[in-house]
């Protein structure tokens, strides 16, 4: 799920950057750009943990520009299929609920829960609700700000998000108590 990865960039800086204090505009470009987005083959880059080299710039003669290649390593988040993802539900309505793991999101439809769930549309807020209770004899419910665990089935990632599909339809998935 998370990895250190080197990774490079090219940085490109106008002329009003240059002088000396030109390489800290290089490294503050280079977080602008990068953490918190999304790379489609590396995952969510979630910090620039180091920057291992910048390289020497060189003048685009055309635009003017400095573009500089930069080697950094980095805290990156990669969802795989049938992994296990523990989260916070943040929506929930008779289609199924939106679960939010770290920066991506996960919906799980309503034919991925057990069937022992039941929608409740009279729920404040509304929830599904277990049909017997857990250990302490209260109906389990899967609610707004209730800890999750489910299984990833589908994922789809897009320049800005990552989104997947999950199900919770087996042993040792579902709502966490006490997380």
């Amino acid at each position: 799920m998370f990895f250190l990865k080197y990774l490079h960039k090219t940085i490109r800086l106008p002329p009003s950057s240059f002088g000396p204090h030109m390489r800290s505009h290089v490294e503050r470009r280079l977080y602008d750009e990068v953490e918190g987005k999304i790379d489609g083959r590396y995952g969510y880059i979630i910090s620039v943990l180091q920057i291992v080299e910048i390289g020497a710039g060189v003048l685009q003669p055309m635009t003017g520009l400095a573009e500089f290649n930069v080697v950094y390593r980095a805290l990156v988040m990669k969802v795989f299929k049938n992994m296990v993802v523990d989260g916070v539900v943040t929506v929930v309505n008779p289609l199924g609920f939106w679960v939010e793991v770290g920066p991506m999101t996960m919906f799980v439809a309503s034919a991925l829960i057990p069937s022992y769930f039941k929608y409740d549309p009279s729920a404040n807020p509304p929830a599904f609700v277990s049909d017997f209770g857990d250990e302490s004899g209260q109906a389990s419910r899967i609610e707004k700000g209730i800890a999750i665990r489910a299984r990833i089935i589908g994922i789809r990632t897009e320049a800005t998000d990552i989104f997947c599909v999950g199900t919770i339809k087996e042993d040792y998935l579902g709502p966490q108590a006490g997380v």
